[in-house]
């Protein structure tokens, strides 16, 4: 339950199904991470006595056996193969379900590791995918029967957002938002796929025509590199690394603008979140998730990936827009992001769950 997409579904999941249709239960590892907080008192909620991926597929068959849960449901490729593995070790004819949310594969080595994924796909009862383009990918590189197939985009809590969006600013937020300055947003791990390298390129064009500032969301093994390049453009003053926040939503909504580089998206959950907050976005046209969310840039500005003239082009004409151009994406953004509200899609995994069960 650490702070990525995954964790945020699972998350809204379990706590907004019908529990007069359905008793979840919530199984992790032995970890203490932030989401637990928010999950509701009626969940289950079990940790296995194991910090290891690879230690829990024993523990939880035998969960299984003693639990005997219609349904297990997982998400994750590798979380994926454990629940496949613990559920036939388990003996039990409890259906299995798995959600794949990442868009992976290209190269020969990543193919063929993929197929292997496929392999354990295919003895699930019915696979999610987080999008049409996943699906896609499903189907072309793990093997996987298009009827076997749902796709389910991601539940976004927008009761959660609205509330914590009017939340007070933390006092170093609040000191940067409070310069006479436009102030860009992103979130996520700083990892590669997320290309922050290409952001801070794009932002250092941007200065030269804007006073602006940027903030950083998230933690990860590039933060160093990161800020090394955004000192050697001469911009680490209004550069701003500020980790992982809890509350990532009233800083979404003091944004002008939210800005989204990564190489490719699943989905694009934090699109949606920012959508929410009332806060313009653009995007990169990362496959497969975030032309789909945004619909080909109807609700949101759309540039090429790895492209830092057209990222910061893209930047300046979001930040440069007229108040009515402004209100209209803005109003635009939010009806689209309650199309993924946690309401409307979980109803979806409702759905098959009990379709699922009533063919067996």
């Amino acid at each position: 339950m650490g702070g990525g997409g995954a964790a945020r579904t699972i998350l809204n999941i379990i706590n907004y199904i019908d529990k007069e249709k359905f008793e979840p239960i919530l199984v992790t590892l032995n970890f203490t991470y932030d989401y637990e907080r928010f999950v509701h008192d009626d969940v289950t909620f079990i940790k296995l006595k194991t910090k290891r991926l690879r230690s829990a597929i024993l523990p939880l068959a035998k969960l299984l056996r003693k639990e005997r849960p219609d349904i297990l449901f997982s998400t994750v490729p590798t979380y994926n193969i454990v629940a496949t593995l613990a559920k036939l070790l388990s003996f039990t004819k409890t259906t299995l379900i798995v959600r794949e949310a990442a868009y992976l594969g290209g190269t020969k080595k990543e193919n063929v590791k993929l197929k292997i994924y496929g392999l354990f796909y295919r003895l699930a009862n019915k696979v999610i995918a987080l999008s049409e383009g996943v699906k896609e990918n499903l189907i072309n590189r793990y093997g996987i029967n298009d009827n076997k197939i749902r796709v389910i985009y991601n539940p976004v809590d927008l009761h959660h957002i609205e509330r914590e969006m009017v939340s007070d600013l933390q006092p170093d937020i609040q000191n940067i938002c409070k310069k006479e300055s436009k102030i860009i947003v992103t979130a996520g791990r700083l990892v590669k796929e997320k290309d922050h390298f290409s952001l801070i390129q794009a932002f250092s064009l941007v200065t030269k025509q804007l006073n602006s500032e940027l903030i950083i969301l998230g933690e990860g093994e590039l933060e160093t590199p990161l800020k090394d390049e955004a000192k050697r453009l001469q911009i680490e003053n209004q550069v701003h690394f500020v980790g992982f926040k809890r509350n990532p939503y009233a800083i979404f909504k003091q944004a002008d603008l939210f800005v989204l580089t990564s190489l490719t998206e699943g989905f694009g959950h934090v699109l949606v979140e920012a959508m929410a907050t009332r806060t313009p976005v653009v995007s990169t046209k990362c496959k497969p998730g975030a032309v789909e969310v945004l619909d080909k840039g109807r609700y949101g500005l759309l540039c090429n990936v790895g492209d830092v003239a057209d990222i910061a082009e893209k930047m300046l004409t979001g930040l440069t827009m007229s108040e009515k151009e402004r209100n209209e994406i803005v109003q635009d953004g939010l009806n689209r992001a309650k199309h993924f509200d946690a309401n409307v899609i979980v109803k979806q995994y409702e759905t098959t769950f009990m379709a699922i069960m009533n063919d067996k």
